[in-house]
């Protein structure tokens, strides 16, 4: 019957988001990486919001906070797994717009904001330029080695990077073969880069986050079309991989945090992101259905990309006059509700606008290379026509039959 039920669901069009093909739960391990982050930003990273170190302000939460930054991984695992599911059956151009539409327009919101908050409310970190804020608003400053307005950006240019990558499946039609060979291909291509260590190609192939986003497409096959040894190898190859990976940045999140924390917990914390995403591909948390939860799922891109420096910026005019759990608490209720505000008045209506704007020019596009072709080869057809050689009998034939007619007449 479970058989049966998934082969059931491949029959789905492409992109159906009906109440029974969606998976609710993903909602809810959005927001639980969404708020794992902010803690972690919040709650156990000595930043330029708190004038003391968090230790002093949260001595029984700022150790088990601190490992808030594995929320990214999650994200990552998500990544993978969702991506197939939205984008299959669509063609490369219907992806790049499903992309762009999803990524841009809360992020230009956000980029502008925060800039705008440091400019008016200086002192938490370097105030950009306005050179540096045009290069942001395309999200590619990272590539551009420009200074991120919010360095929690950092991110997104690994996302953006996923994507062009993925690409290179989507451009000839997404199918159970060429995602097995593209994550082996890409897996391949991890150990390589990571062991060259050549800028170019590890920028390209990202030896410390591809294991994330390799086991979420794996994890989505296995939920699709159900279990092999070959996907659940990838998904454990890709775990073993990804702790190597983890321990460095362990390391980096250290330093920015100012203290030393033990690995073990993260190792755990991982395993249990890794066993979480497996529950889902295997469908024992497919009768979770809580009505909430796609409404949670909506604020998680707002409140990762307005949390940090606009945080930051209210911890420090509110340090000295609230006790620092009031603070946290009124400050991620007031993100949630911002982040509900900029989905429903700028993502939705945005979303739509650049969605048919950009289908309408992707339909030009599409218009004008089939009315290319026709010409071409209606050229070709006379071209061919006219470099047959001359033949004086077939010549005959003709005008007799012509003539022929015409007497007929």
């Amino acid at each position: 019957m479970f058989v049966a039920g998934r082969r059931e669901s491949d029959r789905r069009p492409a992109g159906d988001q009906s109440a029974g093909s969606r998976l609710y739960v993903l909602d809810g391990l959005r927001i639980i990486a969404a708020l794992m982050v902010v803690a972690f930003h919040l709650l156990a990273y000595d930043g330029t919001g708190w004038t003391t170190s968090v230790k002093g302000h949260f001595p029984s939460t700022y150790l088990l906070s601190y490992y808030g930054w594995l929320g990214v991984q999650l994200f990552f695992l998500i990544s993978g797994f969702v991506i197939c599911m939205s984008c299959w059956g669509k063609r490369v151009g219907d992806f790049a717009i499903s992309r762009v539409t999803r990524l841009y327009p809360a992020y230009w919101f956000a980029v502008l904001v925060t800039a705008l908050s440091l400019w008016l409310l200086p002192g938490v970190r370097d105030i950009p330029t306005l050179s540096n804020l045009a290069v942001n608003l395309t999200m590619l400053q990272d590539a551009m080695g420009v200074d991120r307005v919010d360095s929690v950006y950092w991110s997104l240019w690994v996302e953006v990077r996923f994507y062009l990558l993925f690409v290179l499946v989507a451009w000839k039609g997404i199918t159970y073969r060429r995602l097995v060979i593209f994550c082996l291909g890409w897996t391949v291509a991890g150990l390589f880069a990571a062991k060259a260590d050549i800028e170019l190609i590890t920028t390209i192939v990202m030896p410390e986050h591809c294991w994330y986003f390799i086991a979420g497409i794996a994890l989505y096959l296995i939920y699709r079309f159900g279990p092999s040894a070959l996907l659940w190898t990838i998904v454990a190859g890709c775990f073993l991989l990804g702790q190597h990976f983890l321990v460095a940045a362990h390391r980096s999140n250290q330093f920015y945090a100012g203290y030393k924390a033990p690995l073990w917990p993260a190792l755990i914390l991982l395993a249990v992101i890794f066993a979480v995403m497996a529950a889902v591909a295997v469908g024992l948390t497919n009768s979770i259905s809580w009505r909430w939860l796609p409404t949670a799922g909506t604020l998680t891109y707002p409140l990762y990309l307005l949390h940090e420096d606009i945080g930051w910026i209210f911890i420090r005019h509110t340090e000295r006059r609230l006790h620092p759990y009031v603070i946290v608490a009124v400050l991620v209720v007031g993100l949630l509700i911002v982040s509900w505000l900029v989905h429903r008045w700028v993502e939705r209506p945005m979303g739509r606008w650049m969605r048919r704007k950009l289908k309408d020019s992707l339909e030009d596009i599409r218009l004008h290379s089939q009315l290319n072709t026709y010409n071409i080869t209606g050229k070709l057809s006379e071209l061919e026509s006219l470099s047959q050689p001359y033949d004086p009998r077939a010549s005959a034939r003709t005008t007799a039959q012509r003539e022929g007619r015409d007497a007929s007449e």
